[in-house]
């Protein structure tokens, strides 16, 4: 029992004083309000669509580039389409993307971390120099490349490979692929420090399986670190999605996300430029609120934080 209680408490903030240390941050608690609020924004999208009588796929070439009234409340794009409605199902896409490909690329890391830092020799080294030929790739044109590639090619039936959320599937697999390397070197150091401690000896020493060991008393105390970089991470991956959206090789229309909304203002920008305020102005704000909530979380949960 004493084994147990010690690995789910070392290195691990109490409930009440992560609370009491992230509530002082003002810039992470109102940061996480605001997540709250585009979050809830964009499930209600159908919701808004219907109060609003308007439909985001209609195409109505007699209402182009209307001015924001009470019915389009951004106005419309350059297929007469309401941009605020465009503008919540695109938060879903994006927001979608970078939860599950940070969700994924820190489920990566933290199986490579555990299993380098509790078996080290040359496993650790094999790993490790992975990760490190990994961080040294160039990372957006690496991304470029790997979204341009052809699925077709690569064995993927067509029926797949060209269907509409072929995009969104691929841009959530090479993301994850590629950006679990901080997690990776986290959990590791993280997993070095804990494997040296009493409770870990004793549970090795009680027979206990390297398996259970990691997942029950290494995982529970790097926790944190985990949650950090996760939650920093949600921001890059929605700013990458924007910028492969952009460039035509993320999530293809008429899916609609906040990077392909700003590809088609950036090819308005002369004749409607406030199109691209919307979306810009979302992507924006969204990055820095998981910036804010990030450097929120890593002060409340680390053990050692001062007050401010």
């Amino acid at each position: 029992m004493s084994i147990a209680t010690n690995s789910a408490t070392t290195g691990a903030a109490e409930p009440h004083m992560f609370w009491r240390r992230f509530r002082r941050n003002r810039p992470a608690m109102a940061s996480a309000a605001v997540l709250v609020l585009i979050a809830l924004a964009a499930l209600l999208a159908p919701a808004f669509e219907a109060m609003l009588g308007v439909d985001a796929t209609r195409v109505d070439l007699f209402n182009q580039y209307a001015p924001p009234d009470a019915t389009h409340w951004l106005g419309t794009d350059e297929a007469g389409r309401d941009v605020f409605v465009r503008l919540l199902y695109g938060g879903r896409i994006s927001l979608l993307v970078g939860l599950v490909a940070a969700l994924g690329a820190a489920t990566i890391g933290t199986a490579i971390g555990l299993l380098a830092g509790y078996y080290g020799g040359r496993l650790d080294t094999l790993l490790m120099r992975t990760t490190d030929g990994v961080i040294a790739l160039p990372l957006l044109p690496l991304l470029i490349v790997l979204a341009a590639v052809d699925l077709e090619k690569l064995g993927v039936p067509g029926a797949v490979a060209n269907s509409e959320l072929a995009s969104l599937y691929r841009i959530v697999f090479i993301i994850a692929l590629v950006g679990w390397t901080t997690v990776a070197r986290l959990v590791r150091a993280g997993t070095l420090s804990i494997r040296a401690r009493e409770f870990v000896r004793s549970a090795e020493a009680m027979g206990a399986r390297p398996s259970v060991i990691m997942l029950r008393h290494i995982l529970p105390n790097v926790v944190s670190p985990i949650i950090v970089a996760t939650t920093l991470s949600i921001g890059v991956v929605i700013l990458l999605e924007s910028v492969l959206s952009f460039l035509g090789l993320g999530i293809q229309p008429p899916i609609p996300s906040w990077g392909n909304m700003l590809t088609n203002a950036q090819e308005l920008a002369t004749r409607a430029p406030a199109l691209a305020v919307g979306p810009g102005a979302v992507i924006f704000v969204t990055v820095m609120a998981f910036n804010f909530l990030g450097d929120g979380l890593q002060d409340a949960l680390d053990p050692r934080a001062t007050r401010r």
